[in-house]
């Protein structure tokens, strides 16, 4: 059980897109544990409640949510940000976890199908949600935009030219943002922040269960990687702020 109420993150507001996979899970009752209010959405309504569900249990009946959001459709995303802001009174961060993986043996299969779902999922969700968010965001004196990346951006194979453009294109779009908080905080630096952490592949208790001989080395497990996220509230904004954090060996 957190500590919640005198938890480190007490009294913050934190929303989570693709809150209902395993590494929403995680995050959710890991934010609420510190004493968060979390907001999370998932495209999946189902796979949303029983997340949401899952961590209030966990985590003792804080307060964890859930909404239903397009986050494909910009004016959706901007009404949730504003629905959140304005029940809560502030947004003190989002947390980008909408993934989807499509990929080929060789570079000269790529199927540029793959491309135009990738695009969707990996991309335009970080810029309605960046979009959306930045303003409340920058309002807050502890605002966060954490987005989750691949290695794979920096060095991508042959077989996955459409993932890691995709997540190239959303470490692009967030560094942006980044820059928008480094200028709005002028001389005395930025009071929030946008940045990324870098995992090779997230691993979680269900895939070891299935392959319980596999190494899934460089792997993240979706616990760890909770964490590293609600530590990006501990550190300075100046310090993350337009930063990649690496958890697992640079390529």
């Amino acid at each position: 059980m957190g500590n919640g109420a005198n938890g480190p993150l007490s009294g913050a507001v934190i929303a989570v897109a693709g809150a209902g996979g395993p590494a929403g899970r995680a995050t959710l009752l890991r934010l609420a544990e510190a004493g968060a209010t979390v907001v999370g959405a998932d495209n999946d309504p189902q796979r949303l409640s029983e997340a949401v569900d899952a961590a209030r249990y966990a985590s003792g009946g804080a307060s964890v949510t859930g909404d239903t959001v397009d986050l494909l459709n910009l004016q959706s995303t901007r009404d949730w940000a504003a629905h959140i802001e304005k029940d809560f009174g502030r947004v003190d961060g989002l947390v980008h976890l909408v993934g989807g993986w499509r990929g080929s043996e060789t570079f000269t299969k790529t199927s540029l199908d793959d491309w135009d779902f990738l695009e969707l999922l990996l991309v335009k969700t970080v810029q309605h949600t960046s979009l959306a968010f930045h303003e409340a965001l920058q309002r807050s004196e502890r605002g966060r935009y954490v987005l989750i990346s691949a290695s794979g951006a920096s060095k991508p194979t042959a077989g996955n030219a459409a993932y890691s453009a995709a997540k190239a294109a959303a470490e692009a779009w967030t560094l942006a943002m980044a820059d928008f908080f480094r200028k709005a905080g002028g001389a005395e630096g930025p009071t929030s922040a946008a940045t990324i952490l870098v995992v090779k592949a997230l691993v979680h208790d269900a895939m070891r269960a299935e392959r319980p001989n596999a190494k899934f080395a460089g792997f993240t497990d979706v616990k760890d990687l909770a964490e590293a996220i609600e530590s990006v509230w501990s550190k300075p904004a100046a310090e993350v702020n337009g930063n990649r954090l690496w958890l697992t060996e640079k390529p």
